[in-house]
């Protein structure tokens, strides 16, 4: 039985793992590699840079499992203020803020991420070295008393001002994407299901 269910354990972890490596090694070579810094790569080359970047992704994931940053619920929770900083006020702009442009959603998720990153290397170590903190992990220490584990609510405030504030500053996204985002956000049919 408890062969079972570290089987089942096992197996779960490895299709997460799989899952993940491919979202990484596609996001790198197709959407950063291809889609924007050089669109006319080939196949093959697409191939071999999604190659690498699941290697780089293996490397970073081996050193971390070898040298933790802290407890299982501390990863977590950095792992999350992260995306918390990063992707998630991108996703709520996108569906509810038709003026949000793409360079609004960039800068916001550039300085959302760069400050929360920069708040936690400070306390934990640069790249979570040991040695390499600029201060004590202490509340005495912390920026309101802010622990490094929740900075991320931070980080998605400032990544929501910046996108807001960069969104208004540059050019409107085209009329198509604001009437798609205006479809998402209420749906052809919705009004008769609602009875309006």
């Amino acid at each position: 039985m408890i062969a079972l269910v570290a089987a089942g354990g096992l197996a779960a972890a490895l299709s997460t793992a799989a899952g993940l490596l491919l979202a990484i090694a596609s996001a790198i070579s197709h959407d950063l590699l291809k889609g924007i810094f050089n669109p006319q790569i080939t196949e093959k080359g697409e191939l071999l840079a999604a190659r690498i970047s699941m290697a780089g992704a293996i490397a970073v994931a081996g050193y971390f499992g070898l040298h933790p940053p802290g407890f299982a619920a501390q990863v977590v929770a950095l792992a999350f203020g992260l995306a918390a900083s990063s992707i998630f006020p991108a996703l709520m702009m996108g569906i509810f803020n038709k003026r949000m442009n793409n360079t609004g959603a960039v800068v916001g998720m550039l300085v959302g991420i760069t400050s929360t990153l920069v708040y936690i290397f400070w306390f934990k170590g640069w790249f979570f070295i040991p040695g390499t903190a600029m201060a004590a992990n202490t509340p005495d220490n912390w920026f309101l008393g802010i622990s490094p584990e929740a900075f991320g609510a931070v980080g998605a405030i400032l990544n929501f001002v910046s996108a807001v504030v960069v969104s208004k500053v540059t050019q409107a996204p085209p009329e198509h994407i604001q009437h798609m985002v205006e479809d998402i956000r209420t749906p052809r049919g919705a009004g008769g299901a609602t009875g309006h």
